[in-house]
Parts: structure tokens; sequence; C-alpha cells
């Protein structure tokens, strides 16, 4: 069971991991996450001394979050199937993406352009869906091709989803996936 401390840190986490993303990591305060919770300033500094800590709370989350996903896709029994679910997440957020951009992506590009230390931790979601994606791949038979093709999967995606942002029109990603589907389905049929 949780303690009330645990909640009100667990609420101060997720009131984070939005406003970065609304509003990006440097421009998100401890007062905005005090403002954002209704939780005292002094008790946002109880669970988080600094701005990096915030941080920290974020990319975990982020990590979290993609590892929960990635796990509950693995039950899938056909790789081609659980490729497919990652693709078909990007279509089921279109609107949230067209509007704001890539969570991890937009958070991994901030953090690199500052140069924060927590921009490695950041990439590191990209490199696990990459591994994930590689093993996808494999299993489908493409070997020595895998990491490639799990490259172009998520570059297309991402790339899709800055477009889309960039436009303000989800299509992009609309279209996108299907591309990314079609070719799927060319690489390895059923």
């Amino acid at each position: 069971m949780a303690t009330r401390g645990d909640t009100k840190r667990e609420r101060l986490r997720d009131a984070a991991v939005e406003l970065v993303h609304r509003q990006g990591f440097e421009r998100t305060t401890l007062a905005d996450l005090a403002r954002e919770t209704g939780i005292p300033l002094g008790s946002v500094y109880y669970y988080f001394k600094t701005k990096e800590a915030i941080g920290e709370a974020v990319v975990s989350a982020r990590a979290a979050g993609h590892r929960a996903r990635l796990a509950e896709w693995d039950e899938l029994a056909d790789p081609r199937r659980r490729i497919e679910r990652f693709i078909g997440m990007t279509i089921e957020n279109r609107d949230g993406l067209a509007q704001r951009g890539c969570p991890v992506g937009t958070l991994v590009s901030e953090l690199r352009k500052n140069g924060a230390p927590l921009a490695s931790s950041a990439a590191a979601i990209f490199e696990d869906v990459l591994v994930w994606l590689e093993q996808q791949f494999r299993q489908l038979g493409q070997g020595r091709r895998s990491r490639g093709h799990a490259e172009r999967v998520l570059a297309a995606l991402e790339g899709a989803t800055l477009l889309a942002h960039a436009f303000g029109d989800a299509s992009y990603l609309d279209r996108e996936a299907e591309r990314l589907k079609e070719w799927l389905r060319e690489l390895a049929p059923k």
C-alpha cells in the first residue's frame, strides 16, 4: 500500500511529466509543480530538491512507461504483430503528437541542446526501443538487417511526428504508419 508521501511524490512526478511535455524542461519550475498540483512549494522541495531531480523523475517515468508497453506487446505471439502495435501506438496518440510532438523526442532534443547531463538517460529510452524492434526483426528472420530495419521504423515515426507537429497536421502520422505497415507486409509476408 502506498504511503501518503508516495502519493504526493507520484502526483508531483505525473505533473512534471505533463508540464515538461507541454512547456519543455527548461521552462518547468518547482513553482509550476506546486501550482499544477496544489501542493505547497515547500513540500515540492521536500520531494524534488533540484530541477535535475525533476528531470530524473520525468526521464524515469517515460522509460518505465515505454518498458511497460514493450513488455505488454511481448505477450503477443507474432513479432510482426508486435511491430504493428508499436506503429499503431503512434496512430492512437496522433492528435497529441501533432499538437505537442513526441514526449521523448522533444525531451531528448531539448536536453541535448542545453547540454544537460540527463540527455543520455533520455536518449537511452530510444535505444531500448531500437533494441526491442531489432529483436522483433530478428525473430522475423531479418538477421543482419534487423538493426537497420529497427532504425528505419523509429526514424520514420519520429520524422512523421516532427512534421505532424510542425504543420499541426496528424495526417503525416497516418500516411507514414500506412507506408510502414505496407513495407512490413512486403518484408515479412505471413
